[in-house]
């Protein structure tokens, strides 16, 4: 077979645009494929050719040039990626959009994206699947908020990703103000008990439905939580690969991860973040478009576990293919 030929799509309409962008730098130096770039600006516009790499070098694109449907040559890429972190992207609309192009594309497909970017329905799917999730409760934007646990507590928007419109809450008297950030960005809010004592640590999955695991990584940091500048503020974590956990404990991280993607019919790639409390584990959420950025987790997972940043892209482009 020949070389494919892949269009990464970045950007997006999101507020995750930027961090799409640095994602698509990184993958762009190491793809091992010839790829062009088609950049959704902001207003949801589309960037192609030149405009697109402009709007790569500047890290933004306010505003595109193409509607929706792009003029795109479509027969002329075997495969799509799309690098689009956050909702219309990474939530099953832009897939959606591919399968009915009939084009091969990286990454889950249209039910496992939706259900994975929606916290609250993931959390019902893992609970009911017997996997420990943290406690969390569900407020749609109007009715009358009720947490059925103490705080302090995340609140939390439930479709966005990098930690966007999330508030700890110290006492009840905060909650509306915390709930109200949220409901900037979703009509849905999660509210999730905060665990004293909490390692964050993460596994990257790679493959379809039957994946394999990564080594486990552990996020440390001095911030309140792992917030937006945190995350992508270079120097602000501290990244643990492998993490200094004991066999037992990184074993029971991968089978957890594993038997989440397969139980939420994941193809092609997943970074899954867990909560270690005094021994327990605890699935936080499931990332279908991880990171591809300079300090993402993903990539050095893989690359811990042998699996170098070229070879992890040209088996995510030949999943999409098999």
């Amino acid at each position: 077979m020949a070389e494919p030929t892949v269009l990464l799509l970045a950007g997006g309409k999101s507020p995750e645009h930027e961090v799409s962008l640095l994602s698509a730098e990184g993958v762009l130096r190491h793809m091992p494929f010839p790829t062009d770039l088609a950049v959704i600006a902001k207003d949801g516009r589309w960037l192609l050719g030149k405009e697109a790499e402009a709007a790569l070098a500047a890290k933004v694109a306010p505003e595109g040039r193409h509607p929706f449907p792009p003029p795109l040559d479509w027969d002329r890429y075997q495969v799509v990626f799309p690098l689009l972190h956050g909702p219309y992207g990474e939530d099953g609309t832009v897939q959606g959009f591919l399968e009915l192009l009939g084009k091969p594309y990286v990454g889950a497909g249209v039910a496992a994206s939706a259900l994975c970017m929606d916290k609250d329905l993931s959390k019902r799917v893992l609970a009911q699947a017997g996997i420990p999730v943290v406690p969390w409760v569900a407020l749609y934007r109007g009715e009358r908020p009720f947490v059925p646990f103490e705080p302090p507590f995340f609140v939390k928007p439930a479709n966005t990703g990098s930690s966007i419109g999330i508030t700890r809450v110290e006492d009840y008297a905060h909650l509306e103000e915390a709930l109200a950030e949220a409901f900037r960005h979703d009509v849905k809010a999660v509210v999730e008990k905060a665990l004293p004592g909490v390692r964050e640590l993460e596994v990257g999955v790679l493959g379809n439905i039957w994946g394999e695991a990564s080594p486990v990584g552990e996020v440390r940091y001095q911030a309140l939580f792992y917030d937006y500048e945190t995350k992508y503020t270079p120097g602000r974590a501290e990244l643990l690969i492998p993490a200094p956990l004991d066999p037992g404990t990184q074993e029971t991280v991968q089978e957890l991860a594993l038997k989440a993607y397969r139980l939420l019919g994941i193809r092609g790639m997943a970074r899954v973040d867990f909560f270690l409390v005094e021994g327990e584990v605890y699935l936080n959420e499931v990332n279908t478009i991880p990171g591809f950025t300079p300090t993402s987790m993903y990539p050095r997972l893989f690359e811990a576990g042998g699996v170098p940043y070229p070879e992890l892209l040209r088996r995510l482009v030949e999943l999409a293919l098999g």
